[in-house]
């Protein structure tokens, strides 16, 4: 028999099948029950569903194929059932059948192999980027097809001993946004385990001496690396979905960041991982993308969503055949039918309970709020829910607070519980240490904690998460090394990637050994870096710009899985001094609480002046102080003298508190050990009125006693 004309549910027969019953409809997913296995899927408007059953991961053809009958296996829109005898470590997969109708938004088809959208994890081949698709005359699927991604039962039986959540206050927070592949991939990490959770373990002492109390992973939610068809230009190698922003198993961790020594091995490592942090009082944030799927637009994969009932997963045009495309990445997420609402917050639960996550980083999260027509909604049902649900009521919740559909509601994003992606601190700080003009009054607000975008709504300042680089973008040391981007590599002729960077070079492209180039760089560096750390607020630091690591003025590495996306360690050794600066900050930002304060400066705390000792022009100029009086904790006081111009300025200097004098901290312009003293160190400002803060440079005094 030639294989078109194979019967439509081949099987191989090394094994024998098992017994199944009627199974229940909850809850959603496979889970372990009375010595077998319970399934449970939802398509409303399907018509038949078949189980597939695999020997093993590596199998191509399933050994069992079970058709769930409607009078039986069929409970309102869930289609159950419950196979005998089964248990850990079985492979499984969907096909399912129903109308073919683009106009009416219906997208069936039968030859598709489908995950199952609840799988807690998936088993893949190297490359996974056919599923079992076929054109057979039958319309069966063709097993030959070279890859096929399925679904792995798990169970919960790892040992978790004590951990618990930290509940480390929003205040206490230090976020290190970072890669599990590229934080220790590269050869210079000093880990067997490289570019994997365990990995991630061999670091921790690292992030603990920096002084890092949360770490937040970019997407490590099941995605295909391989489902990009771009190629570098100047290799010819094919590019991949090194970053992972296009989710495909949102309750599964990548299989790719497991060591494979077994299957579903990946799951436990992560938990181990998260264990150790814990361990060690780092909290575990997940960048997680419920905004978009893998599946693209209407001419993209059939991977799961689409083919199990693409009308209810995904916000469509009028005319039902096109997808909505407010993610920019062919197709939005239709978050708030009553459907999709209950599977993201059933993923968030699962993450938080049986992974022990400790909060979530929502990637345009604008579109959370979006209704199914993608109107923007007050009071969003899903956003609402998430911050009121019990089980999540004590989990960090964090905002990209817009979308590629215009939504930029920074500052309004609704929702007292959550904090945001704070993109205007990033700009306005970026500009003021460029030297742009006018932006001394953006710069103190965001100093402040920015009361002028989050008061009006009743937030707080630890409602703004603040940074000046994040992985989208430009690293800190490429931000003060390249005025434009250089893109050339990710094979789009350098037409991705933001072109409002807010950068500068100061006076060559990119590296160079002009000795007096890279002293301003490595100051402006500091600046940055000060800044973020004395800003009240949430700061966050792009894994890696604490020791200087460059993309080569790449500022869109989504596709990059090399050198230009990995950790080079060595960069520690080299740029030792502005590692040691960004440790101290972390450390001078914890010995001073009145910078961590959860609430807004009152009027009485802060006292603003101009080099003259004057209320500021703030429309016209740039060089500005700070008199911190910390009324509100009765703790020493500080003076922040800015100068982004050019040339020194000096500084007439408030009055010291009595029995005090003022004691030069921190000084950006200066070099180890006096640009950030220790405890009981210090230059000490016996009776001076004025001090000179030379050119693109910050000073932080401190009020001690003489």
């Amino acid at each position: 028999m030639k294989s078109a004309e194979r019967p439509l549910d081949i099987v191989s027969t090394k094994r024998p099948p098992f017994s199944y019953g009627a199974g229940s409809p909850l809850p959603h997913g496979v889970h372990l029950h009375k010595g077998g296995v319970n399934f449970a899927l939802f398509s409303r408007h399907a018509v038949k569903v078949w189980l597939l059953l695999f020997e093993d991961i590596n199998a191509v053809e399933p050994f069992q194929v079970i058709e769930l009958d409607p009078r039986q296996h069929k409970t309102g829109d869930m289609w159950h059932i419950v196979v005998e005898g089964a248990g850990r470590g079985l492979v499984y997969a969907y096909r399912v059948d129903g109308p073919v109708a683009p106009e009416r938004g219906h997208r069936f088809d039968s030859r598709r192999i489908l995950i199952d959208p609840y799988a807690t994890a998936l088993t893949s081949p190297p490359h996974w980027d056919f599923m079992g698709f076929s054109a057979n005359q039958d319309h069966s699927p063709d097993w030959r097809q070279p890859a096929l991604v399925k679904g792995l039962v798990t169970a919960n039986g790892f040992d978790w001993e004590d951990d618990r959540p930290l509940y480390h206050p929003w205040s206490d927070l230090v976020i290190y946004e970072t890669h599990v592949r590229g934080l220790t991939i590269h050869p210079s990490s000093g880990t067997k385990l490289a570019g994997s959770y365990l990995g991630v373990i061999d670091k921790i002492p690292y992030l603990k001496q920096l002084g890092i109390t949360a770490v937040e992973f970019m997407p490590l939610q099941e995605f295909n690396p391989h489902e990009t068809t771009l190629v570098n230009p100047e290799t010819g190698q094919r590019l991949s979905n090194y970053w992972g922003y296009n989710t495909i198993g949102f309750f599964a961790p990548y299989e790719g960041y497991g060591t494979r020594l077994y299957p579903g091995c990946q799951v436990d490592e992560f938990k181990t991982m998260v264990k150790a942090l814990h361990k060690a009082g780092i909290e575990v944030l997940l960048d997680v993308v419920f905004n978009h799927t893998a599946e693209g637009d209407e001419t993209g994969p059939t991977l799961s969503f689409r083919g199990l009932d693409n009308s209810i997963y995904y916000i469509l045009e009028e005319d039902k055949r096109r997808y909505k495309n407010y993610s920019g990445c062919g197709n939005t997420i239709n978050c708030n039918h009553p459907v999709v609402r209950n599977f993201i917050l059933d993923c968030l639960r699962y993450w938080v309970v049986e992974m022990h996550v400790d909060g979530f980083r929502f990637d345009l999260a604008s579109i959370l709020g979006r209704d199914r027509n993608g109107n923007l909604i007050p009071n969003p049902p899903l956003l609402e829910q998430i911050a009121e649900d019990p089980i999540l009521r004590d989990v960090k919740l964090i905002a990209e607070a817009w979308d590629a559909g215009g939504a930029y509601l920074v500052g309004r994003f609704p929702g007292e519980r959550w904090s945001e992606w704070n993109g205007l601190y990033r700009d306005d700080v970026r500009r003021y240490w460029r030297g742009d003009a006018g932006l001394a009054g953006a710069f103190a607000s965001r100093l402040c904690g920015s009361a002028d975008i989050y008061e009006h709504s009743g937030k707080a300042p630890i409602n703004s998460i603040n940074f000046v680089t994040c992985h989208d973008g430009f690293t800190l040391n490429d931000l003060v090394s390249y005025t434009h981007k250089h893109n050339l590599a990710n094979g789009e002729n350098n037409r991705d990637g933001s072109d409002g960077n807010f950068s500068a070079n100061y006076g060559v492209e990119g590296p160079t050994d002009d000795a007096h180039i890279n002293r301003l760089r490595l100051r402006q560096m500091k600046n940055f870096m000060a800044t973020l750390l004395v800003s009240r607020g949430v700061p966050m630091i792009l894994g890696g710009d604490e020791f200087c690591r460059t993309q080569h003025g790449n500022n869109n590495a989504y596709c990059q899985d090399n050198a230009i996306s990995w950790f080079d360690w060595s960069l520690a050794d080299q740029n030792q001094e502005f590692l040691e600066f960004v440790r101290d900050m972390i450390a001078f930002r914890r010995r001073h609480p009145v910078l961590t304060s959860e609430r807004f400066y009152k009027p009485e705390d802060v006292s603003w002046f101009n080099p003259a000792g004057w209320m500021p022009d703030w429309h016209t100029e740039s060089a500005i102080g700070c008199h911190i009086h910390a009324a509100e904790t009765g703790e020493r006081q500080l003076c922040l003298l800015s100068n982004p111009l050019p040339h020194a300025v000096s500084f007439l200097l408030p009055h010291a508190p009595g029995g005090c004098r003022w004691t030069k901290k921190v000084d950006t312009s200066a070099g180890q050990p006096f640009d950030v003293c220790q405890p009981g160190h210090g230059l000490p400002l016996h009776h001076e009125s004025s001090l000179l803060v030379r050119d693109r440079s910050l000073v932080v005094l401190v009020a001690e006693r003489g």
